[in-house]
């Protein structure tokens, strides 16, 4: 997770593959504007962002980073995780 910088990422897609951000990695939802308008300032190739959705007693703000993953235009995002147990009963 933390090797999902914009730095990472453009040597990813530089190298042919696609370069992913993680959003984990930034602090904010803004820091993650930011850290997509940097990856974009290094290479124009196609780029992705990781969006990790897991139960938490203290999640990440998932909904404000979905909003700025969309507001910045990404069309690629990877949505690892589980969906909330459910009761079998």
């Amino acid at each position: 997770m933390w090797i999902g910088t914009a730095e990472m990422a453009s040597a990813v897609s530089n190298a042919g593959g696609l370069g992913i951000l993680t959003a984990l990695t930034q602090p904010t939802p803004d820091a993650l504007r930011h850290e997509i308008a940097r990856r974009r300032e290094m290479t124009g190739k196609p780029l992705g962002v990781n969006l990790t959705i897991l139960p938490s007693v203290s999640p990440p703000p998932c909904a404000d980073d979905r909003r700025a993953i969309i507001e910045c235009g990404v069309r690629a995002v990877e949505t690892p995780g589980s969906p909330t147990a459910r009761s079998s009963t």
